[in-house]
């Protein structure tokens, strides 16, 4: 991308801050905030630019306005900076941050019941299609006193300190929620905010009615009747619009859906839905990868690569699908032994919820899998799979930089930002294998080899078709690829949902 075309694209999005916002009070609502505050043994606390995708998503806004970011107090340091009060405002200290933080500080036991037994695993299994519904989940006491003294507790809190910003301002409030984590607070906001324009955006798949009802009746009508408290519900994909028209459909009676405007009434409010498909700063992306940092990494790397190199970077869990990648690999070598000595498999895999039992044994199948596959084909001169297991973003990145053949065949994402991370700073017009269920498939499947998760087979055909392409349809595809990101970056993202926001005032 040009710098012109950089300049034009931020251009418009300060436009659009101006025109929608500048007679607005924005205040956006997350579990994590931008700003991370890390207790030191003196006492002292330390402040880190947050982390996750959500932050990252929202970086844009943090640098170009003033608002106030409510989120919670997660850790120590955390609670220390705001002095254990409910919503202290605080300045972030990052460098172009022109934002405050309000932390939601609750009790750590009410937290915990909150995120690490009702949103993880719970949720967030639930919206993966990860559960293994005759076995799990089973909803006993503890689950329902997590529901009730948890994750409602904390969404009211998070309300109340929205509400409590709110009220600093005689401007009308524009209140963006993101995710899972607060599904009902649009419900307690509305409430109290009868002239809020609420946004609310969920970053991760939203299942089919079918598959939602694992859950009490009861919580899914809490959860969609809320959501309908909000002006605009977005969501990474189409199909995700269409599965919660539906749920509305099934799970709120009284509700009217109109499929063709993608709305829903109900109580005579209308609630707009609508697909954002979240994107990348390919311009902050593009950066990094020639950072000295990352230069430093990709030189590292380079010995480790071969005639041709296959990589992935993912979050080592159940939903990322790394050991199906791998046995597809393994099944590559056994079919095709000229391959073998020829290509390398860099694995660049970061521990993810190291806590739940889920996820370690899933760590554990990772390993043991690599294990086997570099037992049965390794020489003395030749490791077929090599791993990176430590969240080292940057060394990633140089890692993307190098590949020939991407891999992405996640079970099912809200939208895996890799697959369009690596298509940005790739230098050897790689080719990008992406399975059909990652929310990222509809934009980049014309420039991509598309597989179905399951398919083993299909996988390792996939990884041979991409190592002996033409290079012309290499080059083709790549450029597909990049041209489609850039034109759809997280600017896009950001000015996709304003003009919506504008359209309601």
């Amino acid at each position: 991308m040009s710098a012109d075309q950089q300049d034009a694209r931020w251009s418009r999005l300060r436009g659009l801050c101006e025109d929608v916002l500048a007679d607005k009070n924005l205040i956006l609502a997350s579990n994590r905030g931008p700003v991370e505050h890390h207790a030191l043994p003196d006492g002292r606390t330390e402040a880190r630019r947050g982390s996750g995708g959500v932050v990252t998503a929202l970086n844009s806004l943090a640098q170009m306005l003033e608002f106030t970011w409510v989120a919670s107090a997660v850790g120590e340091g955390d609670r220390r900076a705001s002095d254990g009060s409910n919503g202290a405002r605080i300045k972030s200290p990052i460098p172009g941050h022109k934002i405050y933080t309000r932390f939601v500080v609750t009790p750590r036991k009410v937290y915990h019941k909150y995120y690490n037994i009702f949103c993880n695993p719970l949720l967030w299994f639930l919206q993966h299609y990860m559960w293994n519904s005759p076995y799990n989940p089973n909803l006993d006491a503890n689950v329902h006193d997590a529901w009730s003294d948890g994750y409602v507790e904390v969404n009211r809190a998070f309300a109340n300190v929205v509400v409590e910003e709110a009220s600093t301002s005689t401007k009308t409030p524009v209140i963006m929620v993101h995710d899972y984590h607060l599904y009902l607070a649009p419900h307690y906001i509305r409430e109290a905010l009868g002239n809020a324009i609420i946004h609310h955006f969920t970053h991760i798949p939203w299942p089919s009615p079918r598959y939602w009802q694992l859950l009490p009746s009861s919580i899914l009508r809490s959860i969609c009747r809320s959501l309908c408290s909000s002006d605009i519900i977005g969501f990474q994909t189409p199909h995700d619009v269409r599965n919660f028209l539906d749920s509305c459909e099934e799970f709120l009676p009284d509700s009217q859906i109109d499929h063709v405007e993608r709305s829903v009434l109900v109580d005579g409010h209308r609630t707009l839905v609508r697909a954002y498909p979240i994107s990348i700063d390919a311009e902050e992306i593009d950066r990094i990868a020639n950072s000295p940092r990352a230069l430093d990494y990709e030189q590292k790397l380079k010995p480790m690569c071969n005639e041709n190199t296959i990589i992935r970077v993912d979050r080592a869990e159940p939903s990322k699908n790394v050991v199906r990648g791998f046995k597809a690999f393994g099944l590559l070598l056994s079919r095709y032994p000229d391959l073998r000595g020829r290509v390398n498999f860099l694995a660049f895999l970061v521990p993810s919820r190291t806590h739940i039992r889920q996820y370690q044994r899933y760590m554990d199948e990772i390993q043991q899998t690599i294990r086997d596959i570099n037992a049965t084909y390794s020489t003395d001169e030749w490791t077929p799979i090599s791993t990176f297991m430590e969240n080292n973003y940057t060394q990633a990145i140089a890692g993307m930089k190098l590949y020939d053949v991407m891999l992405v065949n996640s079970v099912i994402d809200g939208m895996n930002l890799v697959a369009k991370e690596g298509p940005i700073v790739n230098g050897r017009e790689g080719v990008l294998i992406l399975s059909e269920t990652t929310g990222a498939y509809k934009q980049l499947h014309k420039g991509a080899l598309t597989v179905s998760p399951s398919d083993i087979e299909g996988t390792m055909q996939a990884m041979y078709q991409a190592l002996t392409m033409d290079p012309e349809e290499r080059k083709r595809r790549s450029t597909d690829l990049s041209q489609n990101i850039e034109r759809e970056d997280i600017n896009n993202w950001l000015c996709t949902q304003l003009q919506d926001i504008g359209a309601l005032s």
